[in-house]
């Protein structure tokens, strides 16, 4: 991964831009960072397994790790872990923690300390976002972490920032039905929460830009939340095709999806939202992430209030949505990322984050090191199944944005978001929709609010740090990865319909008061509604005895680049740009990318997804869950075999065992297990299970003492670290002498 000569003209920008102000200060001495050291690890090894699990016609297409088998081959060995925490506790550090990933040391370090180790000043700035720490010059490594540890992450905290953006209306929105190309907006109708009012939008007949209100289509729900003016969820479920795939009866159930979130909710307001549209609420569980979150959560705010009622309505019968909250910083953010990954009995289908922070700010906060465990935080959550979607941003192809000035203003250079721009994410950008009476769609450009709000549009472009990932070969004309994957309703008008208590963010700027039903976009809107599609469609996989989504987008590719599933499977958006440069700059110039047009392209993907096209596609080429069967032969003679055996079956390539549990009379059961055999194709396997001299003495005189004795035989498929997999039911034996 390298950077380009534009980039690194980019990050100089950034630089000036955050240059030091009469404000900062040498950080307090005393104060303790929480820092992580990304691990040295097999990069290359586990980027090639993870490629060839997601990848369609390769022998190991779907055959998904465990995290713990993965940070066993690809992550750092155990002694270079115990030198690293060594080294750290004896320089004072604390909470010092091994990611079970195989990629990141955690600790705290106190601010003086920590300069000193890695050879660098700290100091204390101000900015728009925050007061953060950050460091005057390029970290360097302890000579005694040479080879074990690749850099540092946390000496700047720079806080993420990528938040929804609210409207308000006055007077309240009169809804109607079809196409309102000839309504007139009324002046001050749009608001940014995070920043402050902007331009009236113009009459749809003198501006060229994506918005317009209120939301065409028909709306349902109760009174309150439809006078709003933005879409109701049986618009854009309809629009998109969930209306479909939810009729089934397919709501979510058996599913877990987790979110990254850097503020927090109001149970109230989720509840409030689903009972106004007729939904269920999933159970939803926070997660403290980072040690700067007070025991009590995350203050309640937009974007995490967002997330979930957006997803309520794509998925309300999920099995549980997970909630990790930490602190903006990027290290905590990172921290939360790996977190779903090990957190034991938590595994997720699908992991949704509606933040990040442009490239060259990511590269300048965690350096090259920090990115390449980053992506090997997403490798692994490929390989073991898991679908990945983060937001592109909401400020065109001008991602990098100016901290300090008073909107966070678009730095007027291209770039990207991060960690949408990873090639093992599924990135999602944002459109506007015109809807029908039957709340179809009937015309969608590319979200880019021109004039009436300068600089808000869906992000998309190329990355200045990946290549292109071997999915979008013969599609992206340039050698960089390129995003959004594919995009969806996003633009603030007409906007997601929501309810928010969150006082920091739900404030209307009209009358100063609280206004709980609010027009809301983003896409950190279109994000998670994606990503309760990707949990409907495993649902339909796993109910099929198919294996889970897993990265998505290489089959995305696949069935965009071939026109007959393209048609089934998205709705091609040709209709707009994302170029914010004419509403930036003074020069009105544009900054040259990017445009839509038939196919694929860098201001909407493939489109938007047609959800009830992809479960059908995904139905018909996703592979078999691999199966286990065992046939058991009863009775056994253990004495003479000194051993139980168990004949096991896989329906394909696995790694099969057995186990045997024998109790006598009312003693604790005990377990023997077989070896393991690897099958390369269908086939079985007569496994032997060695029983110990003592058993086999106890079994002996319980025989002869004709004792009760209870023995029963399971067979499993595991992975090559030992975790089972997936297990026969137990079969009873019976036991001779």
């Amino acid at each position: 991964m390298t950077l380009s000569p534009r980039p690194l003209a980019l990050i100089a920008l950034i630089a000036a831009a955050l240059a030091l102000t009469p404000a900062d200060a040498a950080a307090a001495p005393r104060a303790r960072l929480a820092i992580v050291l990304p691990l040295r690890v097999n990069t290359a090894g586990l980027a090639a397994f993870a490629a060839a699990v997601s990848t369609p016609g390769s022998p190991d297409y779907r055959h998904y790790r465990s995290i713990a088998w993965l940070a066993r081959h690809f992550g750092a060995s155990p002694a270079a872990e115990a030198r690293v925490v060594r080294y750290l506790r004896s320089h004072g550090a604390s909470r010092v923690r091994v990611d079970a990933t195989g990629l990141f040391i955690d600790a705290r370090l106190p601010a003086a300390t920590a300069a000193t180790l890695f050879r660098t000043r700290l100091i204390r700035r101000g900015a728009r976002t925050g007061a953060f720490t950050a460091p005057t010059t390029v970290p360097r490594l302890p000579a005694a972490l040479a080879g074990a540890v690749s850099g540092v992450i946390g000496l700047d905290s720079q806080p993420l920032q990528l938040a929804p953006a609210f409207t308000h209306a006055a007077p309240p929105w009169t809804r109607v039905s079809g196409l309102t190309s000839s309504w007139t907006a009324p002046a001050g109708a749009f608001h940014d929460a995070f920043t402050s009012l902007r331009a009236p939008v113009a009459h749809p007949a003198q501006a060229t830009g994506s918005g317009y209100s209120p939301a065409s289509g028909t709306a349902s729900g109760c009174p309150a939340a439809t006078i709003v003016g933005g879409f109701t969820p049986n618009e854009y479920l309809t629009a998109y095709g969930f209306s479909g795939v939810q009729a089934t009866g397919t709501l979510g159930q058996g599913e877990r999806v987790a979110l990254i979130e850097i503020d927090g909710f109001r149970s109230s307001d989720i509840t409030n939202f689903a009972h106004c549209f007729g939904l269920h609420v999933p159970p939803i569980v926070a997660f403290r992430v980072s040690r700067q979150v007070a025991a009590t959560g995350l203050p309640p705010g937009g974007e995490a209030t967002l997330d979930l009622e957006v997803l309520d309505a794509a998925a309300p019968d999920l099995s549980q949505i997970d909630v990790y909250e930490s602190s903006p910083s990027i290290a905590s953010v990172l921290e939360s990322f790996t977190a779903p990954l090990q957190n034991s009995g938590y595994k997720p289908e699908v992991i949704s984050a509606s933040l990040g922070l442009c490239e060259a700010q990511v590269r300048s906060a965690i350096g090259l090191a920090g990115l390449r465990n980053a992506e090997a935080a997403f490798e692994e959550a490929a390989a073991s199944g898991i679908s990945v979607l983060a937001a592109t941003g909401d400020t065109g192809s001008a991602d990098c944005t100016n901290s300090n000035s008073p909107g966070g203003t678009p730095i007027p250079e291209l770039a990207v978001n991060y960690p949408a721009s990873s090639p093992f994410v599924t990135a999602v950008g944002g459109t506007n929709i015109h809807l029908n009476p039957a709340n179809q769609i009937v015309s969608q450009p590319v979200w880019n609010d021109d004039a009436s709000q300068p600089g808000s549009a869906g992000g998309g472009g190329f990355s200045s740090v990946f290549t292109r990932p071997r999915y979008q070969s013969g599609v992206v004309r340039e050698n960089r990865r390129a995003v959004p994957d594919v995009a969806l309703l996003a633009d603030i008008a007409p906007g997601y319909d929501v309810y928010c208590s969150a006082q920091s963010d739900c404030i209307s700027p009209l009358n100063g008061q609280l206004d709980p039903w609010q027009a809301v976009g983003g896409t950190s809107a279109s994000t998670p509604l994606m990503a309760g599609g990707v949990a409907l469609i495993d649902q339909l996989l796993r109910e099929h005895r198919q294996q889970s989504l897993g990265l998505l987008n290489p089959l995305l590719y696949r069935l965009g680049e071939t026109p007959s599933t393209a048609a089934q499977v998205f709705s091609d958006v040709t209709v707009g740009s994302n170029d914010v440069g004419p509403f930036i700059q003074a020069d009105h110039q544009p900054l040259g990318c990017c445009n839509a047009g038939p196919g694929y392209d860098e201001a909407s993907g493939w489109g938007s997804v047609n959800l009830a096209g992809l479960a059908a596609a995904a139905l018909a080429s996703e592979p078999a869950i691999v199966d286990v069967s065992q046939t058991v032969p009863t009775p056994q003679r253990p004495l003479r075999q000194r051993a139980l055996v168990d004949e096991v079956r896989c329906s394909g390539r696995c790694v099969i065992g057995a186990i045997a549990h024998i109790q006598i009379g009312r003693s604790r059961p005990v377990t023997f297990y077989s070896g393991l055999a690897h099958l390369a194709a269908a086939a079985g396997r007569r496994l032997r299970i060695p029983l110990s001299p003592p058993e086999l003495r106890r079994l002996r005189v319980a025989l002869k003492q004709r004792r009760r004795i209870r023995a029963t035989v399971v067979g499993a498929i595991v992975d090559a670290a030992g975790n089972i997999e997936r297990r026969t039911s137990a079969v009873p034996v019976t036991l001779l002498g």
